[in-house]
C-alpha cells in the first residue's frame, strides 16, 4: 500500500485495526502485523481472538485469492511469513492459555525428494488457519513419519514429493500404516506438483491437495467430518 507509512496503527479503533491487519498480512508487511498485534494485546484482547479474528480471518483471505490465481506462490509466502511473524508473539500466549487448535498435522517430504517450497507453504497456511503444524523436514523414510506420528500422535500426516521419481514413496508409507494398523487413525494428505487426484487415490491417500489453500480447506473439512462421525459413533 503506498500510504502504508502514513497509517499510526495506534490511532486506529479495534475493528479499523484488524482490516488493516487483513491488508498488512495481503502485503506482506511483518513488522505492521507484529506492532499490531502487540497494540491489540495492549487493548486486553485475547491471544486467541487475534489469532481467528486478525490472523486466520487474513490468511483465509489470502488462501482465496491464491486459489483463484490472483495471488502465487511469491506473494504467499511474504504474506505467510507475516503470519508467521505476528504468532511468534501469539504461541507463548496461547499456549499459556490453552486455545483450542483446530487439529494437528505432522508433514515432511518423502524419501529421495528436497524439495521443500510447497511443502513449507502448506505448513504456514495451515498454522495460519489454526493447526498445529509439525514440519519434519525434507527426504524422509517411512520410519521418520511413523516416529513422527507416534510421538505427535496427529489428527493428519502431509506427505509432498516434487519428483516423479519419488511419488511413489508415499504409497510405501500408507502401506506401512496399514500393516502396522493405523492407517485408518490418521487422515492423510498428499501433494507436489507431478500428483493428481487418481494418484492420491492410488495409494490410498484420503485427499489429493492441489496447492496449499485447497490443502487447508480440504484438512478443515476432513476433521469435522471425522469429528462428527466419532460424535455418532457415541
Amino acid at each position: 500500500m503506498s500510504d502504508e507509512d502514513d497509517i499510526d496503527l495506534a490511532s486506529l479503533s479495534d475493528d479499523e485495526l484488524v482490516e488493516q491487519m487483513h491488508d498488512d498480512l495481503y502485503d506482506g508487511l511483518q513488522e505492521e502485523i507484529t506492532d499490531a498485534v502487540n497494540i491489540l494485546l495492549e487493548r486486553g484482547w485475547v491471544p486467541y481472538d487475534i489469532l481467528t479474528k486478525a490472523l486466520v480471518e487474513g490468511m483465509r483471505i489470502v488462501g482465496v485469492d491464491f486459489r483463484d490465481g490472483i495471488l502465487f506462490v511469491p506473494e504467499v509466502l511474504l504474506s505467510a511469513n507475516a503470519m508467521k511473524a505476528g504468532m511468534g508473539i501469539l504461541r507463548p500466549l496461547l499456549a499459556e492459555t490453552g486455545a483450542p487448535k483446530v487439529g494437528k498435522m505432522v508433514i515432511g517430504t518423502v524419501k529421495g525428494d528436497i524439495h521443500d517450497i510447497g511443502k513449507n507453504l502448506v505448513s504456514m497456511m495451515m498454522e495460519g488457519a489454526g493447526f498445529e503444524v509439525i514440519d519434519i523436514g525434507i527426504n524422509n523414510p517411512v520410519e521418520n513419519y511413523l516416529a513422527a506420528i507416534e510421538e505427535h500422535q496427529p489428527d493428519i500426516l502431509g506427505m509432498s514429493a516434487l519428483l516423479t521419481t519419488t511419488m511413489p514413496y508415499m504409497k510405501v508409507v500408507i502401506d506401512e500404516m496399514k500393516a502396522k494398523g493405523i492407517r485408518d487413525d490418521y487422515i492423510v494428505l498428499v501433494g507436489g506438483a507431478p500428483l493428481n487426484e487418481e494418484f492420491g487415490e492410488a495409494v490410498g491417500a484420503d485427499g489429493y491437495c492441489r496447492d496449499a489453500a485447497v490443502a487447508v480447506e480440504m484438512a478443515k473439512d476432513l476433521i469435522a467430518r471425522r469429528h462428527n462421525m466419532l460424535a455418532n459413533k457415541g
